[in-house]
């Protein structure tokens, strides 16, 4: 796999807890984020919802890889705002995104903490397809 920049999120040291902002990286809790040249696309019952070549990948401690889509990659407009929001102490609070039968299908986090910044304007969806190169 081709991998751009790669930027890590946690520095924290085994044994040791750091703060950051506003939340704690626990001892051992890693975030990284690296540009991908992937085609991630992502269909919900033959709909494309989201088609990039400009994912992020997010890579955390105990969490399987996540591809971030740039927001002008995502059909926004089949997609409701959804009233979820959660908080995760190492990335922010987020919010959801749903369709008529699919709730909170994708999340966002409009103001992420600085450590993840990058993905400001980067949704995410539970399930992606990464399409094979011809």
């Amino acid at each position: 796999m081709k991998s751009g920049k790669k930027r890590d999120a946690t520095r924290a040291v085994p044994g040791k807890t750091a703060t950051r902002g506003a939340g704690t990286l626990t001892a051992g809790h890693r975030i990284t984020i690296e540009q991908g040249t992937e085609h991630v696309r992502v269909v919900h019952e033959g709909q494309v919802l989201a088609e990039s070549t400009r994912p992020l990948l997010l890579r955390e401690t105990g969490c399987p890889v996540r591809y971030y889509l740039p927001m002008e990659d995502v059909r926004i407009d089949l997609l409701t705002p959804s009233q979820t929001h959660t908080h995760c102490p190492f990335k922010g609070d987020a919010s959801y995104w749903s369709l008529a039968d699919a709730p909170d299908l994708v999340w966002t986090y409009p103001d992420p903490k600085p450590e993840v910044a990058e993905i400001k304007d980067h949704v995410c969806f539970y399930e992606v397809d990464v399409v094979a190169a011809h």
